[in-house]
């Protein structure tokens, strides 16, 4: 069984891996998600995540299909309790709303709970920051909603060590519940601002750290190598500002890393943000078993100093233009 993880200061503890959700309505249809989610609980994870657009983008999705669909898992299963659950509001706001209003957050908790078929959550986000709505409108509002139980915890996602600073300050200063941990876009190939503004944030305010896009959309995993390999599924797109000359450096890195460990790109990738001392949980989607089987392995594989050291390189390797 994962060890857990404390989430910040806050009470939640957490596997090591938390499976994203953004995946759910994509393309994983119901019964796969199902299935997903009864492996990924078996093998002694608990922590998942999703949010109210989830997946708004494709044709003929309102949003909150990833939600829905969590839900009804559920419904079938009874593992409400068993679960760390967490979600976002921010980016799919009411006609006319500011994205982190008292009113926008106040109607889509309500949404969000109706549709996951709860009656709280453990972890709920603010999607991305909101330059438009005072901050403490914002921050009250999450504070009334921990006092009301409907929420748990608070956290952030895609916020600057300054609004993060600005957001913890205003918390403290009127006693309300504060953001416990930040979702940033971070993994071994995207690191510069992560490392070098929000993780020293992190680590000196005692923040919990779930990084979004922990395989590089995949590219990580090793499966894009080329122009191609970009139809190889429907995130493909996605990967092609990866295919630079310090795209390649990283997946030589990576291959020879997990030859050395017997391992794959996808776990060393993974294990290798598990090392860092800021991060507690990477979010990671997979669409099938056998991807997920050999992903939740990362969470039990130990990289030596000189493994750490290779990948870490990787960070001076230039970026083509």
């Amino acid at each position: 069984m994962p060890q857990k993880r404390k989430l910040g200061l806050s009470s939640l503890q957490v596997s090591p891996l938390c499976f994203g959700g953004n995946v759910f309505g994509w393309t994983v249809p119901e019964p796969t998600a199902f299935q997903l989610l009864d492996a990924f609980t078996d093998a002694g994870f608990n922590f998942v995540d999703t949010a109210d657009v989830y997946s708004k983008w494709i044709p003929g999705n309102q949003g909150g299909e990833s939600e829905t669909i969590i839900g009804n898992w559920f419904r079938k299963t009874g593992k409400r309790a068993q679960l760390v659950l967490a979600t976002k509001v921010g980016m799919m706001t009411p006609s006319g709303e500011k994205k982190l209003s008292r009113s926008t957050i106040l109607k889509c908790v309500d949404d969000s709970l109706r549709r996951l078929q709860t009656d709280y959550i453990d972890l709920y986000q603010a999607h991305q920051d909101d330059d438009e709505t005072p901050l403490e409108e914002t921050l009250e509002t999450f504070d009334s909603l921990v006092k009301a139980g409907k929420v748990r915890t608070l956290g952030a996602s895609n916020f600057s060590a300054a609004r993060l600073g600005a957001s913890l300050k205003l918390s403290m200063e009127n006693d309300w519940a504060r953001f416990e941990c930040l979702q940033p876009l971070y993994n071994l190939y995207d690191r510069a601002k992560y490392e070098t503004e929000l993780e020293p944030f992190c680590l000196n305010r005692g923040l919990g750290v779930i990084p979004y896009s922990s395989l590089a959309s995949g590219f990580l995993t090793g499966k894009y190598r080329s122009d191609r390999d970009l139809g190889k599924s429907s995130r493909g797109a996605r990967v092609k500002d990866y295919l630079s000359e310090r795209g390649f450096s990283v997946l030589e890195a990576l291959d020879r890393v997990a030859e050395k460990h017997g391992s794959t790109p996808a776990r060393v990738a993974l294990a290798w943000l598990l090392s860092r001392p800021s991060v507690t949980a990477p979010v990671v989607s997979t669409t099938s078993l056998e991807q997920l089987s050999d992903i939740l392995q990362a969470a039990d594989l130990q990289l030596d100093s000189t493994s750490l050291e290779r990948l870490g390189s990787t960070k001076a390797a230039p970026a083509q233009t």
